[in-house]
């Protein structure tokens, strides 16, 4: 963990954000971190254009940002703030364990800007419990508590090899 005296950035980009997720394009869901104090607080900004690969079925006619990936998206900013605080992230995972208490009081739609709002209710070595809160123009979108814990990355294994049969499958 990084000591009291270790500055912190207060805001960060979305390349400096991707030095601490593991996530990628289209999975991840925070393009900017607009404020952080440390081990306590992080408001991060998601930008919601209609080119996001989950509105083509979701729904064609009536483009909603699914609820479950606004929870995601929270997930991802309490990510980001637990993990400047883990030395060898690179080595980390922070795995989302539980949502309870999670509403969706209106909807997310093309063109919004998410304001994504995160605290930490407690914290551990292993892993915290978190408040978010989700919102478009100072109306709230979504809430939940969220749950995670902090694993050690396992290694990457090699790609299984392709057996006769399966080659065989996939020339027809």
């Amino acid at each position: 963990m990084a000591t009291e005296n270790t500055p912190t950035a207060t805001s960060l980009d979305i390349t400096e954000i991707m030095r601490i997720l593991p996530h990628r394009y289209p999975f991840l869901l925070i393009d900017r971190v607009v404020e952080l104090v440390r081990m306590k607080r992080i408001v991060a900004i998601k930008n919601v254009t209609i080119n996001e690969p989950f509105f083509q079925g979701h729904f064609p006619t009536y483009p909603i940002m699914p609820g479950v990936l606004m929870v995601e998206a929270m997930a991802q900013a309490g990510g980001v703030l637990l993990l400047t605080e883990v030395p060898d992230r690179d080595n980390k995972l922070m795995l989302f364990t539980g949502i309870d208490q999670a509403r969706f009081p209106a909807p997310v739609v093309p063109g919004d800007q998410v304001r994504i709002e995160v605290e930490v209710l407690k914290s551990s070595r292993r892993g915290a419990t978190m408040r978010g809160k989700a919102y478009v123009e100072g109306k709230l979108v979504c809430e939940a508590e969220i749950k995670c814990l902090v694993v050690p990355r396992a290694a990457r294994k090699a790609e299984p090899q392709e057996t006769p049969a399966l080659a065989g499958a996939a020339a027809e």
